[in-house]
C-alpha cells in the first residue's frame, strides 16, 4: 500500500482515488495476461491444424506397383495367355494331333501280301525237278469296316477336342480363385494404408501435445505401437498379394522378373453375360458345359466302336492269285525227257468266326455306352446343383454387402471422426480412438471378405455356365 504524505499528515481525502487507480491497473494487467494466454493457445491450435491438415501423405503407397486401371492386365487377357502358354493344355492338344494321326491310319486300306515259294529236288536226288510259285493276296473290307474305322477315329478327334475345352475350364477355374485372392489382398492393402496414414497423422498431432505438456507420453507410445502393428499387417497383405500375382504370372506365362499389374479391384470386378434366373442359367449350362458335350461324344465313340466290333465279327474275305511254274524230268530207257508246266490260280480265303466272335469287345462297347449315358445324367445333376448353390451365395453376399455399406461402415467412419475431434479437445483417451479404429478395420475386413465371397460365387456361376470370358 502506498501513502502520500503532505508534510507530516496523510491525505485521507486522496485514499479512495488511489484505491480505484490501483484496482484499474490490476484488472488491466490480468486482462493482458489472459489475452496473451489465449493468443498462445490459438497459435498452438493453428500450428496443430497446419501440421495435421496441410501435411503431405506420410505413408508411401505400394498400390501403384500392383494396380493400374490403364496399364494393368485384365482377367480375360490372363486367361487367353494361359490357354496359349499352359503346358498342360499343350499336352492335351497333342492328344488331338494323335487322334488325327489315327484318323489317317484308319482311312488306309490293308496292304496286299506277296508270297514267293521255290521248290527244288536237288537235295533229295532229283536235280531236274523244281517249282517256283508267286502269289498275291489282298484282304477285302466287307460290311463297311473301313467306314467304321473312320467314324471311330472322327469320334475320337471330337472327344479329344472336347477334353481340351474341359481342361481349359478347369484352368480358368484355378485362375479365378487366384485372381479373387489377389483382388482381396489388394483391397486389404488399400484399407491398411488409409488407416496407417490416419494414424501417422495422429502421431504427429499427439507428438505436439506431448511436447507442450498437454498429453502424457504413454498415449504417444500406445499410438506408435498401433502404427507399427498396422505396418506389419500391411507387409503381410502385400506378401499375399505378391504370392497371388506370382501364381497369375505362372498361369499367363509371364516371366517372374516382369511386372504384372491388376486392372480392376474387388469392388468393381464383375462377370459378363450372367443370367438373371436359375432356369435360364441351367438352360445355358446344359448347352455349353463341356461335361455334357464329353458325355455325348463318349456315347458316340462307344457306339462307333460297337459298330466296328460287330463288322469285324463277321466272316472276313481275302482274295488271292498265284502263278506257278514247275519243271520235272521223265527218265525212260531211251533217255531223259524234261517237262515244264505253268499255272495261274485264283481263289479266296474266308475267315470263319466260329470260336472268336468278339463277344468280350461287344459287351465292353455296350457297357461303355451305358456308362456315357449315366455320366451325362450325373453331369446334369451336378450342373443344376452348382448353379443353384452359386445363386444362393450371390444373394446372401448381396444382402450382407447392403448391410455393411449402408449401416456398418458409414457409422464406423462417423464414429472415428467424432472420437478424433473429441480427443483433440482432451475429453477422451487415445485408447478410445485406437479401439474405434480397430473396429473400423474389422468392419472393412468383413466387407473385403464379403466382396471376395461374392466374386467367387460369381466366378463359380460363370464356370458352371460353361461360357467363355471375352475382353
Amino acid at each position: 500500500m502506498y501513502f502520500i504524505r503532505v508534510g507530516n499528515a496523510f491525505c485521507k481525502a486522496c485514499f479512495p482515488a488511489l484505491i480505484f487507480l490501483i484496482g484499474g491497473l490490476f484488472l488491466n494487467l490480468q486482462a493482458q495476461t489472459e489475452i496473451a494466454v489465449n493468443n498462445s493457445n490459438e497459435e498452438k491450435q493453428v500450428a496443430r491444424t497446419v501440421i495435421t491438415e496441410s501435411v503431405k501423405p506420410l505413408v508411401v503407397s505400394v498400390l501403384p506397383n500392383y494396380y493400374n486401371q490403364t496399364e494393368g492386365i485384365s482377367l480375360a487377357e490372363i486367361i487367353k495367355r494361359a490357354f496359349e502358354n499352359n503346358g498342360d493344355i499343350k499336352i492335351v492338344r497333342l492328344e488331338v494331333e494323335k487322334a488325327r494321326a489315327r484318323l489317317l491310319q484308319a482311312g488306309l486300306r490293308t496292304n496286299p501280301t506277296l508270297e514267293v515259294e521255290q521248290t527244288s529236288g536237288r537235295l533229295v536226288g532229283s536235280p531236274g525237278e523244281g517249282e517256283l510259285s508267286v502269289g498275291v493276296s489282298i484282304p477285302v473290307d466287307l460290311y463297311n469296316q473301313r467306314r467304321r474305322r473312320i467314324d471311330l477315329a472322327n469320334a475320337e478327334i471330337t472327344l479329344r477336342e472336347a477334353e481340351v475345352a474341359a481342361r481349359q475350364r478347369e484352368l480358368a477355374s484355378q485362375i479365378f480363385v487366384n485372381y479373387a485372392e489377389a483382388l482381396a489382398a489388394l483391397r486389404e492393402l488399400q484399407v491398411l494404408e488409409e488407416l496407417l496414414e490416419l494414424d501417422t497423422q495422429t502421431v504427429r498431432f499427439v507428438q505436439i501435445r506431448v511436447n507442450e505438456g498437454d498429453t502424457a507420453p504413454l498415449e504417444l507410445n500406445l499410438l506408435q505401437t498401433e502404427v507399427e502393428r498396422l505396418r506389419a499387417r500391411r507387409q503381410l497383405a502385400e506378401g499375399r498379394l505378391q504370392a497371388s500375382i506370382s501364381k497369375l504370372k505362372f498361369y499367363a506365362g509371364v516371366p517372374f522378373e516382369e511386372s504384372l499389374k491388376l486392372r480392376e479391384d474387388i469392388t468393381s470386378a464383375r462377370f459378363p453375360n450372367i443370367p438373371a434366373t436359375i432356369e435360364t442359367a441351367v438352360s445355358v449350362a446344359l448347352r455349353s458345359r463341356p461335361e455334357i458335350r464329353l458325355a455325348e461324344l463318349e456315347e458316340n465313340l462307344a457306339s462307333a466302336g460297337l459298330r466296328l466290333v460287330r463288322a469285324q465279327s463277321r466272316p472276313n474275305l481275302t482274295a488271292y492269285t498265284r502263278y506257278t511254274q514247275s519243271r520235272s524230268g521223265l527218265d525212260l530207257p531211251i533217255g531223259s525227257f524234261p517237262q515244264r508246266d505253268r499255272g495261274l490260280t485264283f481263289g479266296v480265303a474266308i475267315g470263319l468266326p466260329v470260336f472268336n466272335k468278339n463277344q468280350g469287345a461287344k459287351a465292353e462297347a455296350e457297357i461303355a455306352i451305358r456308362q456315357a449315358q449315366e455320366r451325362r445324367a450325373f453331369a446334369e445333376q451336378v450342373i443344376r446343383n452348382e448353379i443353384v448353390t452359386a445363386f444362393l451365395r450371390i444373394e446372401a453376399t448381396s444382402r450382407a454387402l447392403s448391410t455393411l455399406e449402408t449401416a456398418v461402415l458409414p457409422r464406423s467412419r462417423q464414429n472415428i471422426e467424432t472420437i478424433q475431434k473429441v480427443y483433440e479437445i482432451g475429453e477422451l483417451k487415445i485408447t478410445d480412438l485406437i479401439a474405434e479404429q480397430r473396429r473400423l478395420l474389422d468392419a472393412n475386413r468383413d466387407l473385403t471378405e464379403t466382396l471376395t465371397e461374392r466374386y467367387r460365387a460369381q466366378a463359380d456361376l460363370f464356370i458352371a455356365l460353361g461360357i467363355t470370358l471375352e475382353d
